[in-house]
């Protein structure tokens, strides 16, 4: 009888430790801050500075466009009462249709800029979550809640944040490829 109880009392020890192990990584709720994983992570700013780079470029073009045009006007207005009815209208049609050309192809511009961004953010944002992904796999996690400043996570331990580790992981695995 006695070896039966301890026997049964071993089994049950056994059991709670293991049941106590797979309710902590089964119900275990934790986080990472997400701004501070996008801004903290190396890829952002390795893709930001190329950004930027192309943006300036292309915000640089518009900006001699502009001049140039400027200067053309300039001319225009210094000649203008040298040149008879005809001309007049046809040097103002012309600064006008490249006036029109200039901002068509500034909004143009813009609307690349804002796609190059949303683009180089899709990119960083799909990294960091595959690396959670399989962080969690990897850890046994359930669940890896994502806070981002706005409410959505309103109090948490900082035992249950993970972004410090999370941003150590993914910077290492990025600057290893």
């Amino acid at each position: 009888m006695n070896k039966v109880t301890i026997l049964l009392s071993t089994i049950a020890i056994a059991f709670s430790i293991f049941s106590f192990i797979n309710f902590k990584n089964s119900s275990a709720q934790v986080y990472v801050d997400v701004n501070q994983l996008i801004d903290g992570y190396t890829r952002t700013k390795v893709e930001r500075e190329a950004f930027q780079k192309k943006a300036n470029t292309l915000k640089a073009n518009v900006d001699s466009l502009i001049t140039n045009w400027q200067s053309e006007l300039k001319v225009y207005e210094k000649e203008r009462s040298s040149l008879s009815k005809k001309e007049v209208a046809f040097k103002k049609e012309l600064l006008a249709n490249k006036q029109q050309q200039i901002n068509n192809y500034q909004q143009a511009i813009q609307k690349q800029i804002q796609e190059e961004d949303q683009k180089m953010t899709q990119t960083v944002v799909n990294d960091i979550n595959d690396y959670i992904k399989e962080y969690g796999k990897e850890n046994g996690y359930k669940i890896i809640l994502g806070a981002s400043g706005s409410g959505n996570i309103m109090f948490a331990d900082e035992t249950a944040d993970l972004t410090t580790e999370v941003l150590d992981g993914l910077n290492t695995e990025y600057e290893s490829n």
